[in-house]
């Protein structure tokens, strides 16, 4: 895997710092249940800079960032520009309401979790078959 911080811009790790000091309530809440591997062992980074982005949470071994969205996102085309640029790079992208997080955050947790393990199974299917030894 490329190094996660090797083309970022300079400004970048700077803001990923300042908006994790920064989070909302509902990112608080989703981040207390994804960080230290307590969604099933999923390993997620918080603010994970990824230029020109930077992603709410982001679980790099799986391609999955998830975006918690307050009212300033309904429908702009300036997040449908970022899924669509995260998507032709190979990640998969959730979107869940802030208020959608903070009163069902098991059915938010079920969610995800139904994406890390349908992504688990589609990389499988993916994978060339290993060579039998003789």
């Amino acid at each position: 895997m490329l190094n996660a911080y090797a083309r970022l811009s300079p400004m970048s790790r700077p803001k990923a710092r300042h908006l994790r000091v920064s989070m909302t309530d509902a990112e608080r809440r989703l981040w207390s249940a994804l960080r230290g591997r307590r969604l099933s062992g999923y390993k997620f980074r918080c603010q994970h800079p990824l230029d020109p982005f930077i992603l709410d949470f982001a679980c790099l071994e799986h391609r999955l960032a998830i975006e918690a969205d307050g009212g300033q996102h309904a429908d702009r085309p300036s997040d449908r520009r970022r899924t669509a640029w995260l998507e032709r790079h190979g990640w998969r992208v959730l979107r869940f309401w802030n208020n959608e997080i903070l009163a069902n955050p098991q059915g938010v947790q079920q969610v995800i979790l139904q994406a890390l393990e349908a992504g688990k199974a589609d990389a499988t299917d993916q994978k060339p078959p290993s060579p039998s030894r003789p």
